[in-house]
């Protein structure tokens, strides 16, 4: 299993990601106003950088239900900054969380080498962007759109609908110019979904893929968490972010989009010990 990037290729068959999280906004729904300015964003990424994160990701637009639309040129000044201080220290792999054509362009000029659009390339001139940049491509599933995907979702097979939406943005991006080799697909857990639509997706993650294209899960400090547990209270979701980035390394899923760098790194290297033991005879 290989993922192209504009800066490398990756091979994801034996040993899953950490994709750390870098919110440069003021209102995402767990650490928003945390790393807005460009220090303390530059301070939060060399601390997952310690904790041996492999990518980190930069949005500058919180895609929360019911969160305000960011224009291109303030999405811009809010991530540009931060993705060239990065680079210019650090030569790991940058992704810029963006559904703008427009920013995704300039991030890649600045240094990034993946673009994260959780709209899933709907916009004709992201897909052109990233054919011609060659960079690597996560493409996620969403029903709706941030501001009304949780106003009742629905689905008849939520499993077998996100699947057949992978396939036909394969066949659909491949045809556009993408490398099949850019490709990574996020199932969107949280985007669109009740809580009984995520818990489906996480059980049937294996039918999931395509191609021998990876998947990306992004499920940390999700609010379906705060509801099986009953609790409001965002530290209650550190664990078992961690408990499920172990599930999901299992059944598959090879890069993992995290707040917390260390632990979740942690669990995934146990998982993968245990995997890597020879069959009892």
């Amino acid at each position: 299993m290989r993922w192209k990037t504009q800066a490398k290729t990756l091979d994801l068959s034996r040993q899953a990601m950490v994709m750390g999280i870098l919110n440069v906004t003021p209102d995402s729904f767990s650490d928003g106003g945390n790393h807005d300015a460009p220090e303390a964003a530059l301070k939060r990424a060399r601390q997952m950088i310690a904790e041996g994160v492999d990518i980190i990701d930069v949005g500058g637009e919180s895609t929360r239900p019911g969160a305000a639309d960011v224009g291109v040129s303030e999405e811009m000044l809010r991530t540009l900054p931060v993705i060239e201080a990065l680079r210019a220290e650090w030569d790991g792999l940058i992704s810029i969380d963006t559904m703008k054509a427009a920013t995704a362009c300039a991030a890649l000029k600045a240094g990034a080498d993946i673009v994260n659009d959780v709209s899933g390339l709907r916009d004709p001139e992201m897909v052109r962007a990233c054919a011609e940049s060659g960079c690597g491509v996560v493409v996620m599933h969403m029903q709706g759109d941030p501001r009304t995907m949780q106003s009742k979702p629905h689905y008849g097979d939520v499993v077998g609908e996100v699947r057949r939406f992978f396939e036909e943005r394969l066949q659909d991006l491949t045809a556009s110019g993408i490398s099949g080799e850019s490709l990574c697909f996020d199932p969107g857990i949280g985007f669109g979904k009740s809580l009984e639509h995520n818990l489906a997706l996480l059980r049937g993650l294996r039918d999931l893929q395509v191609s021998d294209r990876p998947l990306l899960i992004g499920l940390s400090r999700k609010s379906f968490i705060g509801k099986l547990l009953e609790s409001d209270a965002m530290e209650d979701r550190d664990w078992p972010t961690v408990a499920l980035t172990a599930w999901t390394r299992e059944s598959g899923a090879m890069i993992h989009r995290v707040h917390e760098v260390k632990s979740n790194r942690e669990a995934l290297r146990m998982v993968e010990a245990i995997d890597a033991l020879p069959p009892r005879s």
